[in-house]
């Protein structure tokens, strides 16, 4: 489990052991991860920047030293990157923002899928987002690395089907948690308006007009890793509230 120290991560990781699953889970902060270890005995983990493939190695090694072969991958990590124009955008946010978003996801299945074949058995839920169906001006890297690693689940799910290994994708909305906050908390600052306001004219162009709970993604996360969800591969599902347009 990647990013599983807070937020959404955090409380998939948790689901799962509380469903006595055993759990590793990584995350580039150190106090965060220690903190959620302290509070899910049995639980464990790893610092890592999962953008480095050597850590990525890392994280893998020490999940398969603690629990043995590992049989479901939950892809979550992703940062915003830049919010730029096309021909503002530094070279090396573009290559952080992919090399994080897209390449941590094939570094991380590159490591796992062999033991998942062996055994016939295996599944990968990656996190994308639903901005790659609305689209967001000014935050290309973004859109595009999401975009790949939709291309990456549907591509892995016809190759990796063969061997009973399946591979889905979830496309959230706008979450409830901190970094959705400060999402809205900057636009409102740099248009001039209450943060109320902002999230509004978000939640207007949202079908069922609400936000999404870390909760609904940590359960559809748990299902697409189950037996229910055996025939269930190459799949993008979004858990939006359906998102018609993003601000």
């Amino acid at each position: 489990m990647t990013g599983g120290a807070d937020s959404v991560g955090r409380v998939i990781a948790e689901q799962f052991r509380a469903g006595g699953a055993l759990v590793h889970i990584c995350d580039v902060r150190a106090d965060a991860l220690a903190e959620t270890l302290r509070a899910n005995p049995g639980m464990t983990g790893t610092v890592a920047n999962v953008g480095k493939p050597d850590d990525v190695g890392r994280v893998v090694r020490e999940a398969e030293r603690q629990f043995g072969d590992i049989s479901v991958l939950v892809n979550n990590v992703g940062i915003a990157g830049p919010r730029a124009a096309i021909e503002d955008i530094p070279d090396e946010a573009w290559r952080e923002t992919l090399d994080v978003n897209v390449g941590a996801m094939f570094q991380f299945m590159k490591r796992v899928v062999p033991a998942m074949k062996r055994h016939r058995h295996g599944a990968i839920i990656n996190f994308s987002t639903g901005s790659t169906r609305t689209r967001l001006p000014m935050r290309t890297p973004y859109v595009v690395s999401k975009a790949a690693v939709e291309s990456l689940t549907l591509n892995a799910a016809r190759e990796l089907g063969p061997f009973n290994v399946r591979c889905n994708a979830i496309l959230p909305g706008m979450i409830d948690n901190d970094r959705m906050r400060r999402i809205v908390a900057n636009i409102a600052q740099e248009s001039g308006r209450a943060a109320e306001e902002v999230e509004s004219d978000y939640l207007k162009y949202i079908s069922l007009r609400s936000k999404v709970q870390p909760e609904d993604l940590a359960q559809t996360v748990l299902f697409l890793a189950s037996d229910a969800a055996a025939k269930i591969t190459g799949e993008l599902l979004a858990v939006s509230g359906n998102v018609e347009w993003e601000i």
